[in-house]
């Protein structure tokens, strides 16, 4: 699995927290890290395949960069299918994330994970992945 943030997100602390319960959950993690550069995240997504992309922003400017991000990502023939999911917070506006969920789906994202609601929803996306053989 690949774990990134948009390109405008210098935090770290989500991607080490994200990192650390996908491998409790026994899956291989890349890290990109902050701030990493849309083009970056196509060019490892296209040598690593991972099974899954997951985007996370902290600074809440997903809803604003995190599309352009999934286009980059669909424009490639080998990783249209790829699963990519985005969460976090998404906006900045405070409470309510959720509201950026519909813009983000048809954005071309799978599934949208907000800041304000529990991880389980995610952990249980993960685990219907590694169950399909992913």
């Amino acid at each position: 699995m690949l774990v990134t943030t948009i390109a405008s997100d210098s935090h770290t602390w989500n991607l080490v927290y994200l990192q650390l319960l996908l491998e409790e959950m026994g899956h291989e993690v890349t890290n990109l890290g902050a701030c990493v550069p849309v083009a970056k995240v196509v060019e490892e997504c296209a040598l690593d395949r991972p099974d899954l992309v997951v985007v996370s922003s902290v600074n809440g400017m997903a809803n604003l960069e995190a599309p352009g991000l999934v286009a980059a990502l669909r424009a490639r023939p080998e990783l249209r299918g790829l699963p990519v999911v985005v969460g976090g917070q998404l906006g900045t506006l405070g409470p309510g994330n959720r509201r950026y969920a519909p813009g983000l789906l048809a954005a071309g994202f799978d599934a949208v994970f907000t800041a304000d609601e529990p991880i389980d929803r995610f952990t249980a996306y993960c685990g219907r992945l590694a169950r399909v053989g992913r």
